[in-house]
């Protein structure tokens, strides 16, 4: 997997001086974080941001801005641009406009987004049953970005909705475990998306899912 968002972004960069990867947070990214920093890359051609992000200090242990930090931009791949999605509002709701027009400075389509999937079926902070869910999942919102107070996780966060991560060359959902297995072919099955959010990411015809999983 790394080697294939490696030599993804090298095309990118080969093609247009410049490449793009958007990142999730959890404790499943980072083996792949720590291969990925280790391809031979020109690391100063990479922008890198997240798809979501809890709204807290980066400096958090919860913060996913401190996961990439300390598990992928070290070393020569430290010289990556960094883009996170907290700013100093002191709310996503309040810092949503700014977050908005952040992103909207990227270079789109993203060359590479990777996503994982909760044991509930979300990916980025798309969960089950929030308020926001609808809107976050429609295609032709134009929003770029969405703040959510899920009651099932802790802090609020900040989430790219469905259709800005699909604007992407290559997407890729990453998950580990017989659990997120199961839930995974569930969610290939018909059925609401306000149930399952990665029904919406796999049932969608706009951009190829690529799969990778580990038992």
């Amino acid at each position: 997997m790394a080697q294939r968002v490696a030599d993804r972004l090298t095309g990118a960069i080969a093609a247009r001086g410049r490449a793009t990867l958007v990142l999730s947070g959890g404790r499943t990214p980072i083996r792949f974080f720590e291969q990925l920093r280790q391809q031979s890359l020109q690391w100063d051609r990479l922008i890198v941001t997240l798809a979501d992000e809890r709204w807290i200090s980066p400096a958090s242990a919860d913060s996913n801005e401190r996961l990439v930090r300390e598990h992928l931009l070290m070393g020569e791949a430290g010289r990556a641009r960094f883009f996170g999605l907290k700013n100093t509002a002191p709310t996503p709701f309040e810092g949503l406009q700014d977050c908005s027009d952040m992103l909207g400075q990227l270079p789109r389509p993203f060359d590479v987004v990777v996503l994982g999937m909760g044991d509930d079926g979300h990916f980025a902070s798309l969960f089950p049953g929030i308020p926001e869910l609808e809107a976050a999942l429609d295609l032709n919102s134009g929003a770029r970005c969405v703040a959510v107070d899920p009651p099932s996780a802790p802090h609020q966060r900040m989430s790219q909705t469905l259709a800005a991560l699909l604007d992407a060359g290559q997407l890729i959902l990453h998950f580990e475990g017989e659990r997120k297995w199961r839930r995974y072919l569930e969610a290939l099955e018909s059925g609401p998306a306000n149930e399952l959010p990665t029904r919406a990411l796999l049932g969608q015809q706009r951009t190829q899912v690529e799969v990778y999983w580990a038992p």
